[in-house]
């Protein structure tokens, strides 16, 4: 009994020290080839967006405002009558104009004749030089009567044209800021505003780090940065990630760095068909950082970081984990920019980052990285 009894202990011991001796081999990891690609290196950088035109809109003509023509918040087109001023005031001024007008050509006519008759009198004698020198001297004093009444005219029409307040340019226009019965003053009370909508600017600055990489490559390409570095196309993405990012293109850059900020600002334009872009709104702009350049590619999680340094593990042939250590850049495609430290010919640990560990032994078990790396 007592030898069946330690039989079975034997047993059961080896069977536990079978799996035991079994897990004793090199653990085991995935590893991967870098991707190597040509790519372009994004820069990202926080921005507003403004409109390209907006107006306070003021009268230019001094009166009772009568009426509003329009809602709140609503899109205008150029040309829509906004509001109108009390036009009685103004179309009593251009019939009294016009009247003076008959008037100064009545004047006019009769010095005209005057003149003419003088004219011919001084050929037989019959009148003095210098009577027909003070009836040229009425006829130009009607003259310029007459021009001087068509001006007042003009200008008469004009103001009561002005108590019609059409929107200058197309967009979204704000709330009434005064309503009718109020007086207004010309050139001074604002009634409301309008800011377009389409297309719509992007403002960002960068430092002069950045400013003179770009400007390196902008000169690489024929085309200065403050020509807006020819149409360079820039993605927009908004604070709601649901919404897609918004594609526009670099047009403008200022001529000089701000000796205060150390900064240049720089301007994108976006279409905004869908008045998605409110001016007012922040976004995350991805500028083209580089020219097109062969690069390699590795996923976030094949980097490893020793304080101040970022290391990747490569596997030998014989499994054996060697760190690498490495210059990262942004990231693109979902992967992130190996600067320098690889060249893309060697095998590194992609997932089981644990178990690889500096001057150990690992059994990699190999997989492709796919170009475009998988949300």
């Amino acid at each position: 009994m007592k030898i069946a009894t330690t039989a079975g202990i034997v047993l059961m011991l080896l069977s536990c020290i079978g799996p035991l001796s079994a897990q004793q081999g090199p653990p085991p990891v995935t590893v991967a080839k870098p991707v190597v690609k040509e790519i372009i290196e994004n820069d990202e950088f926080v921005g507003r967006f403004e409109a390209k035109s907006e107006i306070e809109l003021r009268a230019r003509v001094s009166g009772y405002l009568s009426e509003v023509h329009f809602t709140d918040g609503r899109v205008v087109e150029k040309g829509d009558l906004l509001f109108t001023i009390e036009q009685r005031t103004f179309e009593t001024a251009l019939r009294q104009a016009t009247a003076q007008i008959n008037v100064a050509q009545s004047t006019f006519d009769f010095a005209q004749e005057q003149l003419e008759r003088a004219e011919a009198l001084i050929t037989n004698g019959n009148i003095s030089q210098s009577s027909v020198d003070q009836r040229r001297e009425a006829f130009l004093a009607a003259q310029g009567a007459l021009e001087q009444a068509r001006a007042a005219s003009e200008l008469a029409q004009i103001d009561l044209e002005f108590t019609e307040i059409r929107a200058p340019i197309s967009g979204r226009i704000d709330r009434r800021l005064v309503n009718p019965g109020n007086l207004v003053t010309a050139n001074e009370t604002v009634l409301t505003s309008i800011v377009s909508s389409d297309p719509v600017y992007f403002y960002f600055d960068i430092d002069e780090r950045y400013f003179l990489s770009y400007a390196r490559d902008a000169r690489a390409r024929g085309v200065p940065l403050q020509e807006g570095g020819g149409g360079l196309e820039v993605t927009v993405m908004l604070s709601d990630e649901s919404i897609p990012p918004q594609v526009g293109v670099l047009d403008f850059s200022e001529n000089r760095i701000d000796r205060e900020t150390g900064t240049m600002r720089v301007r994108a334009v976006l279409e905004n068909p869908d008045d998605i872009l409110t001016p007012g709104l922040f976004g995350r702009i991805n500028v083209p950082g580089s020219l097109p350049y062969e690069g390699v590619l590795v996923p976030d999680q094949a980097i490893v970081a020793d304080q101040n340094r970022r290391l990747v593990m490569t596997v030998d042939g014989e499994g054996n984990v060697v760190p690498r250590e490495v210059d990262i850049g942004p990231k693109v495609d979902g992967y992130r920019v190996v600067r320098s430290g690889l060249d893309g010919s060697e095998t590194i640990v992609v997932e089981g980052m644990v178990r690889a560990r500096p001057g150990g032994v690992v059994t990699p078990e190999m997989t492709e990285l796919p170009l475009v790396a998988e949300n």
